[in-house]
C-alpha cells in the first residue's frame, strides 16, 4: 500500500485543575459523619441499660436527628452540584462537628466525660488538609469549647464514687484506642502521600535531565550535520572521479559503489536533520500500513548493512493497522538494530499487532543485556564504550514516550537479548 499524506487535526486538550486536598475532604467528612452518628445512636441507646448510666436521651437524640438531617443535605447538595468544595465550606463543616459533640458533651458530663479529647479529630483533620488560617480558626473554636465545657455542664448522676472511677477510667482507655488507631491511620496515609510525592518528584527530576539530554545532543547533531556537509561533497566528488578510473568490473569498483551509496546515505541524514521540522505528524506526516512500513524499513537497513543474518516476520493476524509514521520512529528502530547487530547476528525483527498497540520485538544472540544497561538504559547512557554510550537507547525512549510508547529490555530464557517497542494505536493509529 503506497504511503500517502494526511493531515491530523489537532484538537485542544482540556483544560485540567490540579486537585487540592478539601476537594476530597467534604465527601470524606460526609461519609465518616454517617458513621459516627450510627456509633453514637448505638451507644446512646445501650449505654444508659449497660453501664447503668442516666442520659438525658431526648436532648442527645434530638442533636443527633440535627446533625443526620445537615448531613443528608450536604449529601444531595454534593451530588447535585458539579463544582467542586472550597475550602470555606469544609471549615463550616468541620465547625459544625466539633459544635454538635460539644453540645453531646455538655450532656454526658462536659470536660468530667473522657470522650472529650475527641474534639481534637476536627484539629487533627484541618491541620492535614486545610490552611494555616482555617487550622488556627478549628483550633481555636475547640480551646473555647473545652473551656467553656470545664464550667458549664450536666453532670452525670453517679452515686459511687468508686464506680465514677472505674467509668472514667474505662472512657479514658476507650478514648486511648480510637485516638491511637486514629493517629496511626492519619500518619499511615499522610507518609503514603509523602512517598507518592517524593516519587513523581524523582520521575519529574530524571524526566527533565533526560529532555536536557536529548536537547544537547538536538543541538550538537544539528551543528554537527552542518559541519558534515562540506567533507561528504568533497568524498563524493573523489569517489566519482575514482569510479570513472576504475574498470568497472573489479572488486575495487564494486567497493566504490558501496561508498557512493554510503555517502548518499550520510548526505540524506543530514538533509533530514537541516529541514525536518518538529512539527510533521500535524502538518504532514505519512501514513502506512504497519506491516508494509517496517518491512521497507528492514530492507533498507539490511541493504545498507551488507548482508547480514536477519529475518522479518509477521505475528499479528487479521488487517494491519493503518499507522502515522515519523522519522524519529524509524530512527529509533534502526538504532534497535544496530544494537543487536552489534551484540550478536543473527538478528530476529517481529511485528505483532492487536486491537489497542503495535509491538515490535528485535532478538539478537548476543551474551544479553546486563544489569545495569536494563537498569540505565532509556534514562541515562552509560560510559562503556565496549557496549556502546547508551545515546541511542535513549534517544529512541524520548522519541516513544513522546508517542506515548515504551521500550522494553529483557534477557528471554532462550539466550540473546530482546527489546520490544510498544506504541499505543491511540496516539498512532490512523481509523479508516
Amino acid at each position: 500500500m503506497p504511503p500517502h499524506s494526511t493531515a491530523l487535526p489537532s484538537a485542544p486538550l482540556p483544560a485540567q485543575t490540579p486537585a487540592r486536598p478539601h476537594d476530597r475532604l467534604l465527601p470524606g467528612l460526609i461519609r465518616a459523619r454517617w458513621w459516627a452518628l450510627g456509633a453514637l445512636l448505638l451507644l446512646l441507646a445501650i449505654a444508659p441499660g449497660l453501664l447503668d448510666l442516666p442520659l438525658p436521651q431526648q436532648p442527645m437524640l434530638a442533636i443527633l436527628a440535627a446533625v443526620g438531617l445537615w448531613n443528608g443535605l450536604m449529601h444531595w447538595q454534593l451530588h447535585r452540584s458539579a463544582g467542586a468544595p472550597d475550602a470555606t465550606g469544609c471549615l463550616l463543616q468541620l465547625c459544625i462537628d466539633l459544635l454538635a459533640f460539644a453540645a453531646l458533651l455538655y450532656f454526658s458530663g462536659g470536660a468530667t466525660n473522657p470522650l472529650v479529647f475527641m474534639l481534637l479529630l476536627p484539629v487533627v483533620l484541618s491541620a492535614l488538609l486545610l490552611s494555616r488560617g482555617a487550622v488556627l480558626a478549628i483550633a481555636a473554636l475547640a480551646i473555647l469549647l473545652y473551656s467553656l465545657l470545664m464550667v458549664q455542664f450536666i453532670p452525670l448522676e453517679l452515686g459511687d464514687a468508686r464506680r465514677a472511677t472505674t467509668l472514667h477510667l474505662s472512657g479514658m482507655w476507650l478514648t486511648f484506642v480510637v485516638s491511637a488507631a486514629m493517629l496511626a491511620w492519619f500518619v499511615m496515609r499522610t507518609t503514603d502521600a509523602l512517598r507518592r510525592r517524593d516519587a513523581e518528584l524523582a520521575r519529574a527530576r530524571e524526566q527533565t535531565y533526560r529532555d536536557e539530554r536529548v536537547l544537547a545532543l538536538g543541538a550538537l547533531a544539528a551543528g554537527a550535520a552542518h559541519e558534515l556537509g562540506s567533507p561528504l561533497a568533497t568524498l563524493a566528488v573523489l569517489v566519482g572521479e575514482m569510479e570513472r578510473d576504475t574498470p568497472a568490473d573489479t572488486t575495487a569498483a564494486a567497493d566504490l559503489r558501496l561508498m557512493r551509496e554510503q555517502i548518499a546515505y550520510c548526505k540524506r541524514i543530514i538533509t533530514r536533520l537541516t529541514e525536518q521540522a518538529g512539527d510533521q505528524r500535524s502538518e504532514g506526516a505519512e501514513s502506512m500500513r504497519c506491516d508494509a512500513w517496517l518491512e521497507g524499513l528492514h530492507a533498507a537497513w539490511r541493504s545498507l548493512r551488507g548482508e547480514c543474518d536477519t529475518t522479518f516476520t509477521l505475528l499479528g493476524s487479521g488487517e494491519p493497522p493503518l499507522i502515522v509514521i515519523e522519522p524519529t520512529l524509524g530512527q529509533g528502530v534502526v538504532s534497535v538494530l544496530d544494537n543487536a547487530l552489534r551484540a550478536g547476528a543473527p538478528v530476529d525483527l517481529a511485528l505483532d499487532w492487536n486491537a489497542e498497540e503495535v509491538r515490535i520485538e528485535v532478538r539478537d544472540s548476543g551474551p544479553g543485556f546486563s544489569d545495569d544497561v536494563m537498569r540505565k538504559a532509556g534514562r541515562q547512557t552509560f560510559g562503556d564504550a565496549a557496549q556502546g554510550s547508551g545515546i541511542g537507547l535513549l534517544l529512541t525512549t524520548a522519541s516513544l514516550e513522546r508517542m506515548g510508547g515504551t521500550l522494553e529490555l529483557d534477557n528471554p530464557w532462550t539466550g540473546g537479548a530482546r527489546a520490544t517497542i510498544r506504541l499505543p494505536l491511540a496516539r498512532i493509529g490512523l481509523h479508516v
